[in-house]
């Protein structure tokens, strides 16, 4: 089974999320401009809220970091090992396990790992701490003719691996099984170096796009000199910053039968990360210059399906961009997203469908999906959740 969301979110004049050059990102869709946020900055602000509101508990969500080491000495700190002799065993053991360690003892890139996953990895430097210490003491053996200087990165990643005891190895491997994390199970994991630890999304996340045309405005500022009050010879800063304003459609959809999956068959943790996820979708909004500007607005409209099969992005509700007419524009858009999903269902049937609940914070607009409305999120939530089958089902996403 699988969890549609769609959400409709009018943000007054902010950058919530920016591009390289520092200007509010967008895209052009349907031939018109569009005011766009990231997955990546959506995804971000849903598993920041998880934590905020504690939706869920901190052993059930993960940590994304080039810090693993440190993290690592920390937590063998806490069972009573010297940091130095902790940095020197982690090492050992990371780069062992082909996870090469750059300046300032990092990893190449970020790992996201289940809180429970890093303190098992400290768990297992600590039970083999003898054979890592003494593989950190050996050092990586160098090539015939080749100098640990002049040895390319694939050859020393190779020496270090050649290090690592089986039992290590074997003890790792166990525990890297994604702890069980909600968010991990949610967003999944690529390790370029230990593909074997991947892990598949359960949840697809498109990036949210204005239902309006926009451009981009500016904001001339300038900023006084506090211990020059009366110096005329002119501001003590000046800049601009750019923003715009919008209404965004917002999409995503999780695999329940994956979800479980992931999170290795609990059933009971994957309805709470099913619940904490609607949440903390509707609650999240992007951080981006929003002590400048405070678009703190929460979505006039929220749209939960749940379904056997046959996915459905209402992205193409606003092909053609909604402009306000005799209805503001956050109505002319539930407008246009409720015809749009009438056409679809009359198109396609619904026999796929079990359930579908519309929050709205007007009636107007309301045709094909009236019957439906609820008057809470609480109400959306629990109808969802009443619906929800966790069990793995044969076939794929479609």
């Amino acid at each position: 089974m699988f969890v549609e969301l769609h959400i409709l979110q009018n943000f007054a004049p902010s950058n919530l999320n920016r591009d390289d050059t520092g200007a509010p990102k967008d895209c052009e869709f349907g031939g018109y401009r569009r005011a766009r946020v990231s997955s990546q900055c959506l995804k971000r602000a849903i598993r920041t809220c998880f934590e905020k509101e504690k939706l869920l508990p901190e052993s059930a969500l993960a940590r994304r970091t080039k810090g693993l080491a440190g993290e690592l000495v920390r937590c063998l700190g806490t069972r009573g090992k010297a940091a130095d002799e902790a940095r020197a065993v982690v090492e050992a053991g990371l780069k062992g396990y082909g996870l090469a360690l750059k300046e300032e003892n990092k990893t190449e890139y970020p790992l996201f790992l289940g809180r429970s996953e890093i303190d098992a990895l400290a768990g297992v430097c600590a039970d083999y701490w003898d054979d890592l210490a003494k593989v950190a003491a050996e050092g990586a053996p160098s090539e015939e003719g080749a100098t640990n200087a002049h040895r390319t990165a694939r050859e020393a990643k190779k020496a270090a691996k050649q290090t690592m005891p089986d039992a290590v190895r074997k003890a790792v491997d166990a525990v890297l099984n994604g702890g069980r994390a909600a968010d991990l199970a949610l967003f999944g994991r690529m390790i370029a170096d230990l593909p074997g630890k991947n892990v598949d999304a359960a949840c697809q996340v498109a990036h949210a796009i204005s239902t309006n045309k926009v451009s981009v405005e500016f904001d001339f500022f300038t900023a006084v000199d506090d211990l020059k009050p009366n110096d005329t010879a002119g501001a003590g800063m000046l800049g601009t910053v750019e923003f715009n304003s919008a209404c965004f459609y917002r999409y995503a959809n999780v695999d329940l039968a994956q979800l479980t999956r992931n999170l290795g068959g609990d059933e009971e943790l994957a309805r709470k990360t099913l619940d904490a996820f609607i949440r903390a979708s509707i609650a999240a909004v992007p951080t981006g210059k929003q002590n400048s500007m405070a678009a703190q607005n929460p979505p006039s409209f929220v749209f939960a399906v749940a379904r056997k099969a046959g996915l459905w992005s209402l992205a193409n509700a606003f092909c053609d961009p909604v402009r306000p007419r005799e209805r503001g524009l956050v109505q002319e858009s539930v407008s246009a997203l409720d015809g749009y999903w009438g056409k679809l269902a009359k198109m396609y049937g619904e026999q796929e469908i079990a359930g579908k609940w519309a929050c709205s914070l007007d009636e107007a607009g309301l045709v094909a999906l009236a019957p439906v409305r609820v008057d809470t999120v609480a109400e959306l939530v629990a109808g969802v959740l009443s619906a929800a089958t966790f069990a793995p089902e044969d076939g794929a996403r479609r």
